[in-house]
């Protein structure tokens, strides 16, 4: 039996490096990566060209532009041309090379913002995203129908098998903690450490504090993308439809922004206060995704918020100081 050659698209981000990490302990060896300096994924020659050479036969596309309020905000244009071209052409480049086996990472910026909750996947295309990332969210969308599209016009002829997973909010080993353009867990950590480090009397939070978010362990997620991705064909179709075939991927429990905020300045070690910019956005008020799909198909996070927590404020150390 063949081994599979393995393509994992944004292999030193913070899901890629993770399902790269679970792979290995699972015995996987052969992989195929390259870095953006290395394959541009917004140039389709580029990518058509790397695909054709190395002819992967599993493609995990973990690759995208990423940021919090501010970053998609700010850079909109970016968001939804980077991610629309790399999706565009891993996905086609990967069916024109052979792939039949192929997993493309979304977002749970893809539903509503007013969606029911716990956000099921039937929530997609049901009213209008988050005005702050409704470009990226877009673009991931997209990347959604793109994998269904290519399933049901060559799912028969040629055996394609492109699956989706939308995580819910990710932190851990190697996330991004720039100052403005990451993501809550990171950001709170750097400032709540620097506010450590400098005494400073308070620290101000954007928004009121009241929007209730989920979070997932980062190994958690790579966990679930290759549990998703081995799935036998039938067992998924049971679960899934030709045009609803994302899966969410979620911890299954949330907590507010101020709630989030006291635990991370706790795991910091940080003693002063915490105020809210109320003039600042809050996002969507609320962004639980509903499991149930998952948790049906075996699957169940393990790793605990103060736990996950407390492993990447280790890592948030590892960075500032290597």
């Amino acid at each position: 039996m063949a081994v599979d050659k393995i393509y994992i698209a944004g292999h030193r981000g913070m899901v890629g490096s993770a399902i790269m990490r679970i792979l290995q302990q699972q015995g996987q060896r052969n992989f195929v990566t390259r870095t953006h300096a290395e394959l541009d994924l917004t140039n389709q020659a580029a990518v058509q060209a790397f695909f054709q050479i190395e002819k992967p036969t599993q493609v995990y596309l973990a690759a995208a532009k990423v940021g919090g309020i501010h970053a998609n905000n700010t850079y909109p244009a970016e968001f939804i041309y980077q991610n629309l071209m790399v999706q565009a052409n891993v996905i086609d480049a990967a069916f024109r090379s052979g792939v039949q086996k192929l997993l493309f990472l979304g977002s749970s910026c893809i539903y509503p913002k007013l969606a029911p909750q716990p956000m099921a996947e039937d929530a997609l295309l049901t009213g209008t995203l988050e005005p702050t990332n409704e470009p990226y969210a877009i673009a991931k969308i997209a990347g959604i129908k793109l994998c269904e599209s290519y399933n049901r016009q060559y799912g028969q002829s040629h055996s394609v098998d492109y699956r989706s997973v939308m995580p819910t909010n990710l932190y851990g080993p190697g996330d991004n903690y720039h100052p403005e353009n990451s993501h809550v867990i990171p950001a709170l950590i750097r400032r709540f450490h620097e506010a450590k480090i400098n005494n400073t009397s308070n620290v101000t939070i954007w928004g009121s504090g009241t929007p209730r978010r989920e979070f997932l362990y980062v190994n958690d997620m790579a966990a679930a993308s290759v549990f998703v991705m081995n799935l036998p064909k039938a067992t998924l179709d049971a679960h899934t439809q030709p045009m609803g075939s994302h899966i969410n991927v979620g911890f299954g429990d949330d907590i507010t922004i101020k709630e989030l905020a006291l635990t991370v300045g706790k795991t910091v070690g940080y003693q002063g206060a915490i105020d809210f910019d109320t003039s600042k956005p809050d996002g969507s008020p609320r962004k639980l995704m509903d499991t149930s799909r998952l948790n049906a198909l075996g699957w169940q996070a393990k790793v605990s918020l103060v736990s996950g927590l407390a492993t990447a404020y280790q890592d948030f150390i590892a960075q500032a100081t290597s």
